[in-house]
């Protein structure tokens, strides 16, 4: 009898193998540290972003946008942000880099630019609004940017990443810096700059 039970098994057509419901996702692998280091960071993506902002200039892109307001600082932003929207998997294989953007709560890479972060924000809900309602000239700006943004990093260059993290933190105060330690205050320099300005 189990024999027969055996010679049935084994004449019984195989299962299909079943298809996932979704295919597998790619996913990041995560440092270990916490911190934001060099390693971390392709710095010729960063470099193309930071090329690409200060190339097309804050004046060039609220003409670009329609948005009032928007400020050099904000463009870097944007230049990440163009990057994440349109960029291909292979783009995020350093994730870190994508934090240099708007900072993080607890201050590091350095704290949160409240006041870049806002009109981040209000680009990107500015863009989708009137993306729907058939006028993409905002999205195709930031497809724009992104665009540049891939072109120039073949031959920028720039400063280390120390550097860019300790610029970010020297203007915390005038982009409204917070983290969950409270406001930042504001830096010798930024404390000259203000009485000279108030004089």
């Amino acid at each position: 009898m189990r024999e027969v039970a055996a010679l049935e098994l084994n004449h019984a057509p195989p299962k299909p193998v079943e298809e996932p419901a979704q295919p597998m996702l790619p996913h990041l692998i995560m440092p270990a540290h916490h911190d934001v280091r060099e390693s971390d960071v392709i710095m010729r993506r960063l470099h193309g972003n930071l090329a690409a902002a200060a190339e097309r200039g804050p004046a060039d892109f609220e003409d670009l946008l329609l948005v009032p307001g928007v400020g050099a600082r904000t463009v870097k932003a944007l230049a990440m942000v163009a990057e994440v929207v349109h960029g291909a998997p292979c783009r995020f294989s350093d994730p870190a880099r994508f934090s240099l953007a708007h900072g993080g709560k607890d201050r590091h890479p350095f704290p949160v630019p409240l006041k870049v972060y806002d009109e981040t924000i209000n680009v990107l809900k500015s863009a989708v609004r009137k993306g729907k309602l058939g006028r993409e000239e905002e999205l195709q700006a930031l497809h724009r940017l992104d665009n540049q943004s891939r072109q120039l990093e073949r031959y920028v260059t720039g400063p280390d990443l120390k550097e860019i993290i300790a610029g970010e933190f020297d203007q915390s105060a005038s982009f409204g810096g917070r983290s969950v330690f409270g406001r930042e205050p504001a830096t010798e320099d930024e404390s000259s700059d203000r009485e000279v300005k108030t004089r």
